[in-house]
């Protein structure tokens, strides 16, 4: 069988996706399907005290804007320097996107000793992928709430921070 060689074949204009490296490409496509596309991180290290079973807004909040509609967001908070005024108060962490919550009801008892002084316990935290369907900026907020008595987040305006990390994950 005799080799037949193609003479001023033009590939720019009847190639389409990306040309292999091997072929003098980057390799590189222009989708990264699974990866991460963007972070955006808040911190706060403020005290936040709630006294009641009402969840409250800790100023723990970020917004992303994710790239597609297919996008997923990974969510990443924790609430450190969790307090507690007397014996036997819990908190509770509550993740919201907007004003609807996605996550709800991650309970850190707050000390359990026969005492009534307050004692710090660390924090709670939550992982969550969610599926937001939108290319608009979409923002997440953490709230908590106490039962009981007095609960707080960055007992004492302590040194720790409290964190929010937002993923945007390529689908």
């Amino acid at each position: 069988m005799a080799l037949t060689t193609i003479k001023n074949l033009d590939l720019t204009s009847s190639v389409t996706g990306t040309l292999p490296a091997a072929n003098g490409g980057t390799g590189a496509t222009s989708y990264s399907p699974g990866k991460v596309l963007q972070v955006i991180n808040a911190v706060v290290s403020t005290e936040t005290v709630v006294s009641n079973d009402t969840f409250t807004d800790t100023g723990l909040t970020a917004s992303i804007t994710p790239s597609s509609t297919s996008s997923k967001i990974l969510i990443l908070a924790c609430c450190t320097g969790l307090g507690k005024a007397t014996n036997n108060t819990y908190g509770k962490m509550k993740l919201l996107r907007g004003s609807t919550g996605i996550v709800e009801n991650f309970e850190e008892r707050l000390g359990n000793t026969s005492t009534t002084t307050a004692n710090k316990v660390g924090g709670v935290s939550c992982t969550y992928l969610d599926s937001p369907s939108s290319t608009s900026a979409t923002s997440y907020k953490v709230q908590i709430m106490s039962g009981n008595d007095n609960a707080y987040m960055q007992m004492g305006n302590s040194s720790s921070k409290s964190t929010m990390t937002l993923m945007e994950i390529g689908a």
